[in-house]
């Protein structure tokens, strides 16, 4: 009897997984794939043990923006492959990839530039699709792109903050990528200069474990010579103008400069004023104790140095001797002396 309704039970269960709707198992399928997504995003930040936030109790802090001009030498590793080639993929087409699975959210580029990041500013990437006219399908809730239509050619250039600050945990001065924004290079119909068109904003610390992942040239004479694209933003190897810092009034660069000579010495000026920071963290060089420029001397200069600081004293102490004797004979001399009477 008992294994009776034991059989019963299974065929009803069975009965009843088989009755439920089609919309109802696909849309559990999807939150099945989208755990496994999630659990593999915290399987790569695992594996990538080593990055640091900026902390945010810092004494001195300084947020810039630059422009990343992918036809600089400098940069020119993170343009190509164009297209991938076998697992080779330049950083666009890795970070469009990414946020296409869902691994990475990318967020609103607004009209002022700033980045926001918070649920209301997230982007889906239907809409990045359509309103960039980027061709793609959908099959089962799912958007698919080939390569070829990935519009990675046209990325030649990344809006790229970073901030410059002194952790005086301890005492040490970092430049921290906090965000990027891939720049699309359109020109239009009747081949005028290109226009600019951001796409969104990524979170460097979401993409930061995937860039372990994948390598970047870093030299046109010595192709063997590579790293890690995640190494080449922690090592500030990308070159790029600043266009923006954060300030009081929330303008850039080219709002409260003139032109473009102006611009290109508030430019100079910045760079020097982080550099003059990082280099005088701990005192100004020049103005170091002299011992420090006499520990670097060779064995013969020492011995020179040490001479003529031997010939000096022995004439200061000569010197001092003389002075003394003589002195010594003139008040002597004043005792002696007698006046002469007369008689």
């Amino acid at each position: 009897m008992k294994r009776v309704l034991f059989f019963l039970m299974i065929t009803l269960v069975t009965n009843v997984a088989m009755s439920q709707p089609k919309a109802r198992r696909q849309q559990a399928q999807q939150k099945s794939q989208t755990q496994q997504n999630q659990g593999m995003t915290m399987r790569a930040r695992l594996m990538f043990p080593t990055a640091v936030e900026m902390p945010e109790n810092v004494v001195w802090r300084r947020d810039i923006y630059r422009e990343i001009d992918l036809n600089k030498d400098a940069n020119a590793g993170l343009y190509y492959p164009v297209e991938p080639i076998d697992k080779q993929l330049n950083l666009f087409t890795y970070v469009f990839k990414l946020a296409l699975n869902g691994y990475i959210p990318v967020y609103e580029y607004r009209l002022d530039g700033n980045e926001v990041f918070n649920d209301s500013s997230k982007v889906k990437m239907k809409t990045v699709l359509d309103n960039y006219h980027i061709f793609y399908e959908e099959k089962d809730g799912k958007l698919r792109v080939d390569n070829s239509d990935i519009p990675s050619a046209e990325v030649k250039m990344y809006y790229l903050k970073e901030s410059a600050y002194f952790d005086d945990a301890n005492s040490t001065f970092h430049r921290k990528v906090q965000s990027i924004c891939p720049v699309m290079m359109r020109e239009d119909d009747f081949g005028g200069e290109a226009s600019k068109y951001p796409l969104f904003w990524v979170k460097y610390s979401d993409l930061e474990p995937f860039l372990s992942r994948q390598t970047v040239m870093t030299s046109n004479l010595n192709n063997a010579a590579t790293m890690s694209m995640e190494d080449f933003f922690t090592l500030n190897h990308y070159e790029g103008k600043i266009y923006k810092t954060n300030n009081m009034l929330g303008k850039t660069l080219a709002q409260y400069c003139p032109n473009d000579s102006a611009l290109a010495k508030e430019q100079k000026k910045i760079e020097a004023e982080l550099k003059a920071f990082e280099e005088n963290i701990f005192g100004d060089k020049a103005k170091k104790d002299s011992l420090d420029s006499i520990s670097r001397l060779d064995p013969k200069q020492l011995k020179a140095l040490k001479s003529k600081s031997g010939r000096k004293g022995r004439t200061s102490s000569a010197k001092a001797k003389k002075s003394k004797s003589s002195g010594s004979l003139s008040s002597s001399g004043a005792k002696i002396t007698v006046r002469r009477q007369r008689h």
